[in-house]
Parts: structure tokens; sequence; C-alpha cells
């Protein structure tokens, strides 16, 4: 769910890292080949989405109280999301969002760090067939038919802003850490707003087009109707725009005496 830099020793007791350049921050790791990078994606995604989609089928097998469903629901997401971003980061990104991806994209294209047009044509189908692999997996483990349609509708309006607000939040969140050179605390700063979005946003925070379509084919605790994909997706694309301008504005390059008109 973010483009996050390699994890590695520091140079004293990694020797190999010392003599071996190393990337931008927010850069995809150059040294790792594209079909790896795909799989990890693939991979990520899935086991995104069977943790999401899981520990909502099992949390609605424990109890009635929609709180306690929720709560445990959202804590094993961020846990899960944590251990995803931490292991495959180094491989990836772990962007594991095609709106994370669009977005790196997109700064790059203005010369900022982060994947081609050939990478995202990759990166993108990864996820979403990711995605309903994983959603196809929980339903498995827990009994469910492998794919049925959601009956959860999740069409109305604060729900469709709920979404602006969460994708904006975490593009805001990720592109941040990355000017700040900061992305070292990418896995915590990701998963720790992933949880609290589940709370404080209205649709629980999907944020995250690849999920949106994956849990369209569970009819559990966490899927959403085919109907409401469209719009939801929709909003999460708004979000990215969002977000990227609040980037721009508040990470802000300072100006220079070089960047001063000559008087």
């Amino acid at each position: 769910m973010t483009a996050t830099e390699p994890l590695a020793a520091p140079a004293a007791e990694n020797p190999i890292a010392a003599e071996a350049p190393q990337p931008a921050p927010g850069a995809t790791p150059p040294r790792t080949p594209l079909i790896a990078r795909a799989a990890a994606e693939l991979v990520g995604t899935a086991a995104l989405v069977a943790v999401v989609v899981g520990s909502g089928i099992q949390a609605t097998e424990l109890t009635d109280d929609v709180a306690l469903q929720l709560l445990a629901n959202s804590t094993a997401t961020v846990f899960g999301l944590f251990v995803l971003i931490t292991l495959l980061g180094p491989v990836s990104g772990a962007h594991f969002n095609p709106a994370v991806t669009l977005a790196e994209w997109w700064t790059a294209r203005r010369g900022g760090a982060g994947v081609t047009a050939r990478e995202l044509t990759v990166y993108v189908p990864s996820q979403i067939v990711g995605a309903i692999a994983g959603a196809v997996l929980a339903d498995a483990m827990f009994g469910e038919p492998l794919v049925k349609w959601s009956t959860h509708d999740r069409s109305a309006g604060n729900l469709l802003l709920g979404e602006v607000v969460a994708t904006a939040g975490l593009i805001l969140l990720i592109f941040g850490l990355a000017k700040s050179d900061r992305l070292r605390f990418a896995p915590v700063a990701v998963a720790s707003y992933i949880g609290a979005a589940y709370w404080f946003t209205s649709s629980t925070s999907f944020a995250n087009p690849a999920v949106t379509v994956g849990r369209a084919f569970t009819d559990t605790f966490a899927g959403i109707a085919p109907a409401s994909v469209p719009g939801f997706i929709g909003m999460q694309l708004l979000g990215v725009v969002v977000g990227l301008a609040l980037v721009a504005v508040i990470f802000m390059r300072p100006k220079t005496e070089q960047d001063r008109p000559a008087a």
C-alpha cells in the first residue's frame, strides 16, 4: 500500500549494502526483475485482501457486536499490512494499491522518483488479480462460496466522501514521507493510518481500487456490492488528485538563492 525504500542494515554491518548504490527514496529497487516485483505485488495484495476478508468472516462468527467485529477486522488489517510492507517493500515498494502506483507514476512523469509506464501496466493488473485471489482464498478457508457477489450496498454519498478523505490522506502520508526522506517509517505509519481510517471515515477506508474490486467477490462482512464499486473507485482516484495536491502545497520546496530572479 505504499512506495517504500529498501530496508538495509547500516553500512558498517552490511558491507555489500555499503558498496552498492542505493535507490532514491520512494523509487522501486532497480536491480529486482520486473517479474519478481509483479509477483510481490500480486502476492502482497492477495494476502492483504485475505486478511481483510478472513478477519471479517472470523469476527462475525465470534460475535454479533458490530463494533467488536470492526475492531477485530481493523486490528488484523493493521498487523497484516505492517508485516506485508516490511517483507515486500524492498522488492516492489509494497504498493498493493493502484492508487499508490498511479500517484507514483505521475510524480515520476514530472521528474520525481517512481514507476515507469511499463511498470504501471504490470503492477496494476497484478494487484487486481491478487485482490480477487485473496477474496476467493479467504472464502475458501472459512467454507464460504468461493465467489458470491456481495450484497453490501455502499453507494451513499457520505460513504463516497469518506473514500475521498481516506485515499487523499493515504497519498499525503506516503508521498509526504518520501518528500521528507522518512520512508523508513512507512510500514508502521501506513498500517497505523489505515487502522485509524477504519474508524474515522464513514466508508471504513477501502482507499484502494484493487481491494475494492476484490471485496466485491465475497458476500461477507468486508464485501461491497458490485454496483457500488465504480463509485468507490472514482472517489479513490479523486482522492489521489487531492492527496498529490496537498503534498505539493505542504511539502513545497523552499526557494534558494539560485531560484530568485536576478536583479
